[in-house]
Parts: C-alpha cells; structure tokens; sequence
C-alpha cells in the first residue's frame, strides 16, 4: 500500500518553513515535498515518464488531460505499483454532485484531491464527508489558480486584492473540511500567518530557476516555494520534457534544499 501524506506539516517541517533550516529534514522530507505533474494524454506515457524519474519522486499528479484520456485505470495502475496519487480534477459543482464524484474518487486509493474552494460551504462539506471514505486521503480546496493574476480576478467580478481572496478562500475550505489547500507560493506566508502551520498547502506553478514560465503568471522557484511555508510542490514540465528526468527531479530536490 502507497505510504500515506500528513495532514499537517511536522514541527520539524515548520521550522524550515520559517527559515531554521535542518539538513536531517531536508533529506528526508524533500523527495516526500516533490509532486511530478503526469501532464500528457497517454498511459504509456506516463508510465514512461514515471520509470524515467525512478526513486526521485514518490507523488504524481494525475491531472484532467490524463484522466479524460485514460480514465480511472491509470490511477488505479499507479497506487498498485506503491506511487501516491494527487488527483486533480478541481471538482466544482452542486454539493450532490461533487460528493458522488469525490466518493468514487476515495474508492481509487488516491492520496490528494481537489475541489474548488469557490465552491461553497455546501459543496465543500459534501465533498469532506464523502471523502471520510477514505481516512488517507487528503481533501485540498484549491483558491486561485496560479494562472490568474489580479486583473484576471476583477474581469471576473472579484473585488479586493488577490492575496486577500486566496486567505478568505483557503480559510473557507479548511473551515468546511478540507485538510490542506492549493495556492501560489507567493500568497502561501499570508496564509500562514493567518491560518497557522497545521495543513499542506500544494503549490503548482513551481518553475526551476532560469526556466520557462509557460502559461503560468504566479510562479516561483523550488526554494522560493519552501521557504514561503508550502509544503509540497507540483512540478511538470521541467522534468517531463527534460532529456534526464530522473537528473532533472533531482536537480530540483537540490533547489528546495539550497
């Protein structure tokens, strides 16, 4: 069975958090910290990618492009060969809804999963309890995607500063059940200083220094990301079109160390 992921950061985890940094941690915790997004459209190659990176990664993200494609017996592969699933499938929807998908999502032995915080206290209390279904599983409420800057938010009828919607977001979640959150780095020490250390906050967007930011507009890199109090990172692209991936997942543990 897939080790299971802490609901809360360890003390010892806090504490690099806010820059006491332990090298015993850092050893230990890092490749725990490192999520690889499987960001393509086939089984194959996803497998491919996830024997390329071997032992340097423990998590995958499965996210909307794979699971439509492939549907749940890519999943299902992944948590039988002892990898951690991070499904992420930003489920938003009527809470009955929401609770029948993230119901089925339990029964796949998945370790995280999203649901937009945006949602509603109905929809994230439907998906909590539904989620009890599975006592390791880990409910993240997403708040604003790392895409989306402030002017993005305003198109949208969001008033007020972006730091200040991922707070009042993230503080919704963990309210109505959720055990951790997705945020940008960069908001992730307000939130902190809001909401405490007891919860993983996931950071997509994470990009190695000097990279291509793609599509992302929040982004930061692997040490900027731990240094702000995130605790796991979700990395893509830098390691799954790198001629190495195995070199280059490593590459990044060493940045979240430095």
């Amino acid at each position: 069975m897939p080790a299971t992921l802490p609901n809360r950061i360890p003390e010892s985890e806090s504490r690099v958090s806010k820059g006491h940094i332990s090298s015993e941690v850092h050893e230990v915790q890092n490749k725990e910290r490192l999520i690889v997004a499987l960001d393509v459209s086939t089984a194959a190659a996803a497998q491919k990618i996830v024997a390329a990176v071997g032992d340097s990664a423990l998590t995958y993200k499965v996210g909307m492009q794979l699971y439509t494609a492939e549907g749940p017996r890519v999943v299902r592969e992944l948590v039988a060969s002892g990898r951690r699933v991070f499904l992420d499938l930003k489920y938003h929807d009527i809470p009955h809804t929401v609770g029948a998908a993230v119901a089925e999502a339990a029964k796949l032995g998945v370790s995280m999963l999203t649901v937009h915080a945006a949602g509603s206290e109905k929809m994230l209390r439907a998906a909590a309890d539904a989620a009890k279904a599975n006592p390791q599983l880990v409910l993240l409420g997403v708040t604003v995607l790392t895409s989306l800057g402030e002017d993005d938010l305003e198109k949208t009828g969001v008033r007020g500063s972006l730091k200040d919607s991922v707070v009042r977001l993230a503080s919704l979640a963990l309210e109505n059940g959720c055990g951790g959150i997705v945020t940008s780095a960069r908001e992730a020490p307000a939130v902190r200083a809001k909401l405490g250390y007891e919860f993983p906050i996931v950071t997509p967007g994470v990009r190695p220094a000097g990279s291509n930011v793609g599509d992302q507009v929040r982004v930061v890199t692997p040490a900027e990301a731990i240094a702000a109090g995130v605790s796991h990172i979700v990395v893509g692209r830098p390691i799954t079109e790198a001629a190495d991936p195995a070199a280059a997942a490593r590459a990044i543990l060493e940045e979240m160390a430095g």
